[in-house]
């Protein structure tokens, strides 16, 4: 009697939900529906379904409700993934994340070679290996891969949703670009254990991905060594020079590997620092807007399992 229960115990299926956002990407999700849940329930048995209605919708169901789920299957952006991260970042059973790339940049799935083809993508769900994933805390906000402030920064949230889902990345360029005329340096005093930095800067830049706004910005990025990547771009204190916006411009397109010993930015790889900035000044966290001003920020290590190819890391 006591192996037969076994038995039961073992084949149960597990708990598993399907979060959504309709609005995200370019109709890639309706297209596919069916056929994601299908291969879904095939693997994992009933999937329940939450089809996101709000901003913070994923966010505040999974608060409530995340540590009843093994599984929890999403559909969308990076801005998806970062409520999903934040849903769960606090409780004390997380659940295993599979994520399914739909929306305009997908910079978390590109680091993770997750791929933006569908039916790839849900091959990893049901084929792939399981990843600890850092997060990180910048007050009270969780992020995975990108914590910034500064030239280009604001363009991923004050692009408007129908002008994404018409353009795709060309409309963060153009917006990036009208940005330009606006910019001013940002006075920034950066603290950390050993050390005190008070400079200009055109743009702050703390990174845990190989990917961000869809270049491939620092290839050599480790997402699982319990640091990020910190990078400083100095600027005039009163004005960006063209030569600045020109610096921040090559580290996107060719990747920062090059200006890491660059004497015009400060780069550092740590785990935990402080930031002092004006109250005024906003702060980008994986592409949404998160707060203004100064900010404590620490890693998580392996603060996030997300299921990804198998092949991932090669």
């Amino acid at each position: 009697m006591e192996n037969t229960n076994e038995n039961l115990l073992i084949k149960q299926k597990p708990k598993c939900i399907f979060i959504f956002n309709p609005e995200s990407g370019q109709g890639k999700l309706k297209r596919n529906f069916n056929f994601i849940l299908d291969t879904l329930a095939k693997k994992y048995g009933e999937i329940e379904l939450l089809k996101t209605t709000h901003p913070k919708h994923a966010l505040e169901f999974l608060k409530e409700n995340g540590n009843k789920y093994d599984y929890v299957f999403a559909s969308g952006g990076d801005g998806t993934l970062n409520e999903i991260v934040n849903g769960i970042a606090e409780l004390d059973k997380k659940p295993i994340i599979g994520y399914l790339p739909t929306g305009t940049v997908n910079d978390v799935a590109r680091s993770l070679k997750i791929s933006r083809n569908i039916k790839k993508a849900v091959k990893a769900l049901t084929d792939g290996e399981v990843f600890e994933h850092d997060i990180f805390k910048a007050n009270n906000h969780y992020g995975t891969y990108v914590c910034c402030s500064g030239l280009f920064s604001i363009s991923s949230y004050k692009t408007p949703r129908a002008e994404k889902k018409k353009f795709g990345k060309i409309s963060y360029f153009r917006n990036g670009c009208h940005e330009l005329l606006r910019a001013k340096p940002i006075d920034v005093e950066l603290q950390t254990e050993s050390e005190d930095i008070k400079t200009s800067s055109a743009l702050v830049l703390i990174s845990n991905s190989r990917s961000t706004a869809s270049f491939l910005f620092n290839k050599s990025a480790i997402l699982d060594d319990g640091k990020v990547d910190l990078f400083i771009f100095k600027s005039h204190k009163k004005i960006i020079l063209m030569s600045e916006v020109f610096k921040v411009l090559r580290g996107f397109m060719f990747g920062v590997n090059h200006l890491k010993k660059n004497k015009h930015i400060i780069y550092r790889q740590v785990s935990k620092f402080k930031i002092n900035m004006k109250e005024n000044t906003p702060i980008n966290i994986d592409g949404e807007k998160a707060f203004d001003g100064s900010f404590e920020f620490e890693v998580i290590p392996k603060g996030l399992k997300i299921l990804v190819p198998k092949k991932h890391n090669k």
